[in-house]
């Protein structure tokens, strides 16, 4: 499940976010604690647990004291808000920018989207 590229609490991070966005996670569902989620990936409770706290942080988890970690009512939401932004930052207006150098028009970019060549 991880890789070398990113610290692993923002892996663990990262990974609880998808389940979010693509459902497998549920609003108010609760999530595996820190312990059983170190046991499960192997690997130590310390780093489980700091990828949790960025989660909080973030507004994606809370946590009911003596209970455990459950997912945000408004995670989901939240969450598609923010790669939605991140999506036209980080491909949409770079493609744009390139297709306005190499004479593209956004007409021409649509219809190539909507299956045409």
């Amino acid at each position: 499940m991880f890789d070398d590229r990113s610290p692993i609490y923002l892996q663990i991070a990262n990974g609880i976010k998808d389940e979010v966005l693509s459902g497998a996670l549920k609003e108010d569902e609760q999530i595996m604690s820190t312990n059983q989620y170190a046991a499960f990936y192997q690997i130590n409770p310390a780093t489980a647990a700091k990828g949790f706290a960025q989660l909080v942080e973030e507004g994606v988890l809370y946590k009911k004291r003596g209970i455990g970690m459950f997912v945000s009512p408004d995670a989901r939401q939240r969450l598609r808000s923010r790669r939605r932004e991140r999506f036209f930052a980080d491909v949409v207006d770079p493609m744009l920018a390139e297709a306005r150098m190499v004479g593209i028009d956004v007409d021409e970019i649509a219809a190539y989207l909507k299956g045409g060549s």
